[in-house]
């Protein structure tokens, strides 16, 4: 009763203060976040709806193109990719093995007569120079007498496993998770989960395995939009716990976590789920968005949500924010929710300070807010990654809110960029409060682009990493003004940034901003929906290579076919605009040594060694009365992760400890046998 109280009480003062200080004027546009949801099954090959909308493609492009973009595979449909925001793991890259995948539903041209509910993925062995399409892993098969396979694979998402120091593709794993109609959230809805791997040697070697909602004890499955795989072959997904049996939403305040644990023996996995609560204020609703990553080694790790849980002051009842869960302990244990302000007195000041003093008196009315008194927002989706410290990075577009849980989208008629801005918010410890800095990517001047009655898009930010977790690079879709008055246009922008140089790329003009990757060529104006990799592509000379595909359709129920664009890429010497914030640099430690897994374990327990450079190792496993039990002698070990195992199936069940030697540095971690 108090804490309820207590909340009321912080949005009416939160209220006040707005109206005392920070009116909007009546002319500027807002979007609010699109609501609209899947609740059941409506056919997605209908003429009818199909002819609601019709992409207006340019009738001019340059002469040449600036990247190279090619065909890859194709669907039944254009609802692989999401919306609103949606599956972002659709694009996996690998430097190890040189492996590029795409993951998609089947159909379409390349698969005539295929069926929309089964899912194959297209692959590049050789850094996305030549493809293999349509190799089909998952196979819906249950046609329970209805019209629909229950099974049937929806908005999947993917990544590739390959096993530590493997360098041959045909020894990796494609692993994938997609959300099926199987109906136990109530009749024609969703409900099941459809996963499984797919062995990138043997096209015939693959996993399915389906797990259904569990209504009676309050778990329903739904849609994830968060989706990772690990260096050690776990999966982990991220599902908001919302009950649509009365055709309406009821926001259960919870999330549910399903870990797929990788068992190297039988190259498959066992499933883990659990439920953690996601408290939000009831005007709030579910988050916007959800999304989960981990440091390679699997024991690090976020879950970010966009919402408002009522903590931060200046936001309560009026903008989103970011929210995250941590674990250190490889998923076993989560943090308290930590919120990420980015407005009020706590907030983040290069988002408070990125409008000029003439775009704030366009926004608001006399007397002008200072900028404490403003409440800046996030938009409606995001991304995250993790750095090589183990701290969390999100790409995403903030702005100002206009209304409860709004944001401003006209256009400054002094900067002619939109009211918003691409940043990416990084933190230097961890996620702790204080730790958090932004680094403005561009300026947008579009923001939503729709496409039929509700299928809408919005800058879709995405981020990728170098291999090393040392550079982060941040994606959005922005459509040209004079091309079309709504993002629906839209190309490709992006922007590098060096988190130990504290530098960002500059574009091809040598300019403070950020390039842009489909101007010049066939996707200028259509990188419709676009997917960004986890991870660049390195060759060693400096050259990061970022993967991207869009697709290409004229209505989103009909057949689509995805564009692959090969060789855009960044230089180390691109990294030249220093000093745009005073973020402190997180220093590497010499040696990280991971939590085992499983933990307890009854036969292998694998754990990961990271250096900063090569070194000898040498590893000691004692009890609990110190009594050395095992050993691995010591050997050299490269920079960068290196996975150990310790076979454990010869030891009692309980408490050991084992000691990492890595130069002049050690490192004891506990483990328990079981």
């Amino acid at each position: 009763m108090k804490r309820t109280l207590l909340i009321v009480m912080t949005m009416v003062f939160g209220f006040a203060m707005m109206a005392q200080n920070a009116v909007v004027k009546s002319n500027i546009p807002f979007e609010k976040i699109n609501r609209t949801d899947k609740v059941a099954y409506a056919p997605e090959q209908s003429a009818a709806s199909a002819m609601e909308y019709n992409i207006q493609r340019p009738a001019v492009y340059k002469s040449t193109d600036a990247v190279s973009i090619i065909n890859i595979g194709t669907s039944a449909n254009a609802y692989s990719y999401g919306y609103a925001g949606g599956q972002k793991s659709i694009l996996a890259a690998n430097n190890d093995i040189n492996t590029v995948t795409h993951f998609h539903r089947m159909g379409g041209i390349l698969d005539p007569g295929g069926y929309s509910g089964d899912l194959g993925y297209d692959i590049s062995t050789d850094g996305g120079m030549t493809w293999t399409n349509m190799v089909e892993c998952y196979t819906a098969t249950n046609n329970a007498g209805g019209e629909y396979y229950t099974d049937a694979g929806r908005y999947p998402n993917h990544g590739i496993y390959n096993p530590m120091g493997n360098t041959d593709p045909n020894e990796a794993f494609v692993t994938f998770f997609a959300p099926t109609l199987d109906g136990t959230n109530g009749a024609n809805s969703w409900g099941g989960y459809g996963w499984g791997r797919a062995s990138i040697g043997d096209l015939t070697d693959t996993t399915k395995h389906l797990i259904s909602s569990d209504p009676a004890n309050g778990k329903f499955q739904y849609i994830p939009d968060a989706y990772t795989v690990t260096a050690m072959g776990d999966f982990w997904v991220a599902d908001l716990n919302q009950d649509w049996r009365s055709g309406a939403l009821v926001w259960l305040n919870e999330t549910i976590i399903s870990h797929g644990i990788w068992d190297a023996a039988s190259e498959t996995y066992t499933l883990e789920q659990e439920i953690i609560e996601c408290e939000t204020l009831p005007d709030a609703s579910r988050p916007a968005l959800q999304k989960i990553e981990f440091t390679p080694d699997g024991q690090i790790g976020y879950i970010v949500v966009l919402s408002d849980n009522g903590s931060v002051e200046i936001s309560s009842g009026m903008s989103y924010y970011p929210i995250l869960w941590r674990t250190e302990d490889g998923g076993q244990t989560w943090s308290d929710p930590i919120p990420v302000a980015i407005a009020g007195e706590d907030g983040i000041a290069d988002v408070q300070n990125y409008l000029s003093d003439e775009e704030i008196a366009e926004l608001y009315l006399p007397p002008v807010p200072a900028r404490e008194e403003i409440p800046f927002t996030t938009a409606f989706d995001f991304d995250l990654s993790v750095d090589a410290w183990g701290n969390p990075h999100i790409g995403v577009v903030c702005g100002v809110s206009v209304d409860a849980y709004t944001i401003a989208t006209g256009i400054s008629p002094s900067s002619r960029y939109a009211f918003t801005s691409v940043f990416l918010l990084s933190s230097t410890d961890m996620g702790n409060e204080g730790s958090w800095y932004g680094h403005q990517m561009g300026r947008p001047v579009s923001f939503r682009g729709t496409f039929g009655t509700d299928f809408t898009e919005d800058n879709r930010t995405q981020i990728c990493r170098s291999e090393d977790g040392t550079k982060m690079f941040v994606a959005w879709l922005d459509t040209d003004t004079t091309v079309s008055a709504e993002n629906s246009s839209p190309d490709i922008w992006v922007r590098g940034y060096d988190l130990v140089l504290n530098a960002a790329t500059a574009n091809d003009m040598v300019e403070d901003r950020p390039s842009n990757v489909t101007w010049g060529s066939e996707g200028m104006f259509q990188a419709y929906f676009f997917i960004m990799s986890n991870v660049a592509l390195e060759d060693g000379a400096g050259n990061f290579t970022i993967p991207f595909t869009y697709q290409q359709f004229e209505a989103i129920d009909l057949a689509t076919q995805y564009k692959y664009v090969q060789d855009f890429s960044f230089n180390q010497a691109d990294f030249i605009i220093v000093g745009i914030n005073d973020a402190p640099v997180a220093k590497q430690e010499f040696v990280t040594v991971s939590q085992t897994m499983p933990n307890p374990a009854a036969s292998v327990a694998r754990f990961t060694v990271a250096l900063a450079e090569a070194a000898m190792v040498n590893v000691t496993v004692t009890n609990m009365m110190g009594q050395t039990v095992q050993t691995i002698p010591a050997r050299k070990l490269q920079a960068g992760v290196n996975e150990l195992q310790l076979n454990v199936a010869d030891l009692s069940s309980g408490v050991y400890f084992y000691t990492v030697e890595a130069g002049k540095e050690v490192v004891t971690k506990k483990m328990i046998v079981k």
